[in-house]
């Protein structure tokens, strides 16, 4: 009997390790929850590159926007898990939303295999040039004195930058109208023309115009001072306090995936994350590339992060069906 035994864990072993061995063995498909040139996008393009080059297999990056990202998702924790299609997770699909819709169609806490962090992001409060505000302080006595009148975008309901402007809300007593786009570029279009006010949003999509001067940065929304832009103050200390909201992103796949093809993602993305010109690319989006972190580690970090945005979301009384 124990000598059936160790011939079968000999057999399962040696499955795993041929399992890692021929991964991958067709084309990837890396999906994002947001539209093209939005923050997840930009995670995916250098990574499906890296991986193409790194393992002689073509890596599609399928822009899958909508839901709050769910769309994107549900494709991916309905997949077979074998690890050739991959979710960039972040925030809003992966730890806004399990607290946000209802009946979602797979149990998102379940349903996936973390790999790893890959970057992480302050978001920027932007306002529009024709607001007449150059504060925070100065945004919150506005909006108290046109209460509901003055409108914030966001890539998507259940975003991380549709919550940001929730806890904005309700840490600052004001009343602000939400309008959801299907990503940031679409919505940075309308901020720019002055359809909608402002945004608490990635910064990669609104810098460049920032620094032109078609935008108006009012504040990050980090604990600290961003030290690449160290004159812009943080929401917390420039009217709003205890205001933190850090955006993050990572890479995931369908739960069930052989353990040993999750580890040589693991290990292949980390070493991709390290190559100075895949740190340019996520720096000029706005992005500091992530310290390594095991799946363990990752999928322990995501489950922090739902049980904290479950508290602003029971708060705010937001739902979606």
């Amino acid at each position: 009997m124990m000598w059936r035994a160790f011939t079968l864990c000999i057999a399962a072993c040696a499955a795993a390790c041929a399992t890692a061995a021929d991964y991958p063995e067709r084309p990837l498909r890396i999906l994002t929850p947001f539209s093209a040139g939005s923050t997840t996008d930009i995670v995916a393009r250098p990574l499906a590159v890296k991986l193409s080059e790194a393992w002689g297999q073509p890596v599609v990056v399928d822009n899958r926007a909508g839901a709050g990202g769910s769309i994107a998702a549900e494709i991916v924790a309905k997949a077979t898990p074998d690890g050739h299609t991959l979710l960039i997770g972040a925030t809003g699909p992966n730890a806004i939303n399990p607290s946000l819709i209802k009946n979602m169609s797979y149990d998102s806490q379940r349903a996936f295999a973390p790999i790893t962090l890959t970057s992480s992001n302050n978001l920027l409060l932007a306002v529009s040039m024709a607001v007449p505000v150059k504060s925070v302080r100065e945004l919150v006595d506005l909006a108290k004195a046109k209460p509901g009148q003055l409108r914030f975008a966001s890539p998507g309901t259940g975003s991380s930058p549709h919550l940001a402007g929730e806890l904005f809300k309700s840490l600052a007593g004001i009343d602000l109208t939400h309008v959801p786009y299907k990503g940031s570029p679409q919505y940075v279009i309308d901020l720019l023309a002055a359809r909608i006010d402002l945004s608490i949003g990635a910064a990669g999509p609104v810098l460049p115009h920032a620094k032109s001067g078609r935008l108006r940065l009012l504040g990050t929304s980090a604990s600290k001072r961003d030290p690449a832009m160290p004159d812009v103050p943080t929401i917390s200390e420039a009217g709003v306090p205890g205001f933190e909201v850090v955006g993050w992103y990572g890479l995931l796949t369908t739960a069930g995936t052989p353990v040993a093809v999750v580890r040589k993602l693991h290990s292949e993305v980390v070493r991709i994350l390290a190559l100075p010109d895949v740190k340019t690319i996520y720096a000029n989006g706005g992005m500091d590339v992530a310290a390594s972190s095991s799946p363990a580690a990752f999928d322990a970090y995501i489950r922090s992060e739902r049980d904290k945005w479950a508290k602003v979301i029971k708060t705010a009384g937001i739902r979606m069906e």
